[in-house]
């Protein structure tokens, strides 16, 4: 009786009332679901109760509560369809959801860029945004959202709070902007729903969404004391570890989902040097939790943006190229090419369309398997030095680049280590190899390309994939 006392009282201080049977909020109307998944629904009830779940396509399960009311079930769900369905939850009394999707359901996680809504921030617009809101109804069908409220917590948590959304003028400034533009793209080209769980934090870093054992093992500040007076020390809220992990990501591990979608790194900007296995634990801390084996994880290259004088962002964004190497069935899109030159001041930059675009032409054709759909940038391979010029093989470049002239971001160094801008021509098929040079430099010793805290570059492929920031050298810090 004690313990059904607690769960009472514990329920009310979340808001609800106890009716038979109590689901969490990502559990409910207007929600999408799994396609040709067994995906899980569970909640509470009376302790040792029956469960019964009925759903709109003829699937019937029904499972007993435990000593401490909580139960969980796996529903077959169909293929994919923009008619909405129902389910009804029975346990004593019924509770009926209703306007359910069947569709692909992706989780997308990370800080402020990722979180972004289609209004933007205070002077930070989102390109395009007033004709998507505007537009928006017509989306109703098609795309759904939930964004999980902020929250933060010592200890694991059952419960978070946001609810789905159905995609309208009215929800629609709040959806993330990146998660949107990859959702529709999705939705468009498949003609299925797509929903979108929306986990994010502004200025969080990839430590907040881990685990106490996981940061345990870690030597670093971020492991230092994860005691409340520890977490109290850090200078701003969002940037302690842990607690974000507790109370938000936790909760709602039991939701199936395709895959996952990550746009965070600023705020770990100056801890290159092991943000790539943080990175890669996180990763596999969160695919354990689903328990959906190595489902795919997709995430986004931080843009430029002037956080020093020097390079201590390019270093990160050369970790998260690492991380490419250290987590199984992932991709890395860049976007040193979609900030414009006046937004160096703005760590938000406005085009979050190509942002969501090249997120959904990854899945679309690595996870979907859509044919002729370009994913992959091209990466530095390697560098031969002869002539006084440097040949960079880069791939996969399977037509060459999308220019043959006024190629910017190249810079090159000879011993001294002095790095000067650098003029860059376009080798002959096959390899197309990046001849580079300079009349400042002899004897070449190093190339980087957007190797800085804010360069842009201009260089892609013929599909339009950007080439990823690079260099040739391994200089420390500071060179």
């Amino acid at each position: 009786m004690k313990k059904l006392l607690l769960l009472f009282a514990g329920l009310a201080t979340w808001g609800w009332t106890m009716a038979g049977v109590v689901l969490p909020d990502i559990i409910g109307d207007h929600m999408v679901l799994q396609q040709n998944s067994a995906a899980r629904l569970w909640g509470w009830a009376d302790p040792d109760a029956v469960v019964k779940i009925r759903t709109s396509w003829g699937e019937k399960v029904s499972t007993r509560s435990d000593a401490d009311g909580r139960w969980a079930v796996a529903v077959k769900t169909p293929a994919a369809s923009f008619e909405p369905q129902r389910i009804v939850v029975e346990s004593g009394e019924k509770v009926a959801l209703e306007n359910i999707l069947i569709g692909e359901v992706w989780l997308a996680g990370g800080q402020s860029n990722m979180e972004m809504g289609l209004a933007g921030f205070l002077n930070c617009p989102v390109a395009h945004a007033n004709e998507v809101i505007a537009r928006a109804g017509a989306q109703r069908h098609k795309i759904r959202y939930v964004k999980i409220d902020r929250a933060q917590s010592m200890t694991p948590q059952e419960r978070a709070t946001g609810r789905w959304k159905e995609f309208t003028p009215e929800t629609a400034p709040l959806c993330t902007a990146v998660g949107y533009f990859f959702a529709e793209m999705v939705s468009d080209v498949l003609g299925i729903p797509v929903g979108i769980i929306d986990c994010t934090w502004g200025g969080s870093r990839v430590e907040s969404w881990m685990d106490r054992s996981t940061l345990e093992s870690y030597s670093g500040p971020e492991a230092d004391d994860l005691s409340e007076e520890g977490m109290n020390r850090w200078p701003a809220e969002s940037l302690r570890p842990l607690k974000m992990y507790n109370a938000m990501i936790h909760p709602i591990t039991g939701y199936t989902i395709r895959g996952f979608l990550w746009y965070q790194g600023e705020s770990n900007v100056g801890g290159h040097e092991w943000y790539d296995r943080h990175f890669a634990d996180m990763v596999a801390l969160w695919r354990g939790l689903w328990g959906l084996g190595e489902i795919p994880f997709y995430y986004v290259e931080i843009a430029p943006y002037p956080y020093t004088q020097g390079d201590l962002a390019a270093r990160l964004r050369e970790a998260q190229c690492r991380a490419l190497d250290l987590i199984p069935n992932s991709g890395m899109i860049s976007t040193n090419d979609l900030v414009e030159p006046y937004e160096e001041p703005n760590i938000h930059p406005a085009n979050k369309h190509d942002v969501g675009r090249r997120l959904a032409y990854m899945a679309l054709a690595r996870t979907y398997g859509v044919p002729g759909v370009a994913w992959e940038s091209p990466r530095y391979r390697s560098v031969e030095v002869a002539g006084g010029k440097a040949w960079i093989t880069l791939s996969p470049v399977p037509t060459g680049y999308n220019r043959m002239k006024d190629i910017e971001g190249f810079e090159i160094c000879g011993a001294d280590r002095v790095f000067h801008p650098a003029d860059v021509a376009i080798g002959p098929a096959p390899e197309f190899r990046l001849i580079v040079s300079s009349p400042a430099v002899a004897e070449p010793v190093a190339v980087r390309y957007c190797f800085r805290d804010f360069v842009l570059g201009n260089l892609a492929d013929t599909k339009g994939m950007p080439v990823i920031p690079f260099r040739t050298d391994d200089f420390p810090l500071g060179e």
